[in-house]
């Protein structure tokens, strides 16, 4: 079930699963139902079937029922068959609200109550990562439920006649991705901009009181005129950010996989992340990691890893690690789940 909007990273997953399974199922004796919302009535195509979302389908689930398997690829979905007989699949994507709600115990058994009532009513658990696995296994009952790691893949798409950014910088430049919002830690990274002559562009969903913070430390570092944030940015920009950036950098606190990541070494990038959650997984050894965020130890660690990146040129590798995020894999192991449990 895809999310209402397309900028969503969960409607993304949706739709690049969804359209990989399409490609890589037997037709002849595998055959989908999408439930979609309502305003996307043939998000798959005209020749596909569907189920358009209500609300009422968490009492009425007459519609639900013609289905041997359901697959939730949102952990907290709210509407789920009831039905014992039709096995479900269930997505965990990450538990981050153990770090964003922590020191609010009562919001954090709330939140894997719910988690815990999906992993109650499913068959197979898969997570998105190693991590979110572990993470899942150490705070969750699983009742001894298959619980298996299956990778998000990337989709790639490239503009080479585009070039009119949002913004365009006038020097060498840091690119860095997502939701300002104080999980994605971004107001750590003006201090990169001392003693150089970088900029520093962050394109996401901006939040005032967060991007205040982002402001107030390139003021600390000088570097007020080299941070540029763009709001929400089109699929051409970020294409062209990423394609131009000297560096990338993530330093997340709270990811159960980290697409951004994916995508910058699809581009060769060296990418500058959190040595946590899941980041390091999907980066391994081709990834700059802050261990953490005193300024000096950060400058460090990047001027480093950018001499590092000139000597070795490591630009092919990184692209083919993060070639091997593929949704077609994902498809092809998310389907050896389906079949196991409806043979």
């Amino acid at each position: 079930m895809p999310a209402t909007t397309p900028v969503s990273g969960l409607y993304q997953v949706c739709l690049n699963l969804g359209n990989a399974l399409l490609k890589q199922a037997d037709a002849a004796r595998e055959q989908f139902t999408f439930y979609v919302p309502h305003e996307q009535p043939t998000l798959f195509g005209n020749d596909q079937r569907y189920i358009l979302q209500k609300a009422s389908h968490r009492f009425f689930q007459g519609s639900l029922q013609a289905c041997d398997l359901w697959h939730s690829t949102i952990q907290d979905a709210p509407i789920k068959p009831r039905n014992r007989r039709i096995k479900l699949v269930l997505t965990i994507h990450d538990l981050n609200f153990l770090i964003q709600r922590k020191g609010q115990p009562g919001k954090i058994k709330k939140y894997l109550g719910r988690v815990q009532a999906g992993i109650n009513r499913a068959d197979h658990i898969v997570c998105i990562s190693d991590f979110t696995r572990k993470t899942v296994l150490e705070h969750l009952q699983t009742h001894g439920k298959p619980v298996d790691r299956i990778y998000n893949g990337c989709t790639i798409n490239e503009f080479p006649a585009f070039d009119t950014p949002v913004y365009r910088p006038a020097k060498r430049f840091i690119f860095a991705l997502g939701a300002l919002v104080s999980k994605k830690n971004f107001h750590v990274l003006p201090c990169l901009l001392q003693h150089n002559d970088y900029e520093l562009v962050i394109a996401g969903t901006r939040h005032s009181d967060y991007e205040r913070l982002i402001m107030d430390q390139a003021a600390l570092f000088g570097a007020t005129n080299r941070v540029h944030l763009t709001g929400e940015i089109s699929e051409e920009d970020k294409s062209w950010y990423y394609k131009h950036c000297s560096a990338f950098a993530f330093p997340s606190l709270a990811e159960g996989f980290g697409l951004p990541l994916v995508e910058a070494m699809y581009y060769g990038k060296p990418a500058f992340i959190a040595a946590t959650t899941s980041l390091p997984e999907i980066g391994g050894d081709l990834a700059y990691c802050f261990n953490h965020f005193e300024p000096q130890y950060m400058q460090q660690v990047f001027t480093k890893g950018m001499q590092e990146y000139e000597t070795t040129k490591p630009a092919q590798a990184i692209r083919a690690r993060a070639l091997q995020f593929s949704w077609d894999q994902a498809a092809r192991e998310y389907l050896a789940v389906y079949r196991k449990l409806v043979q």
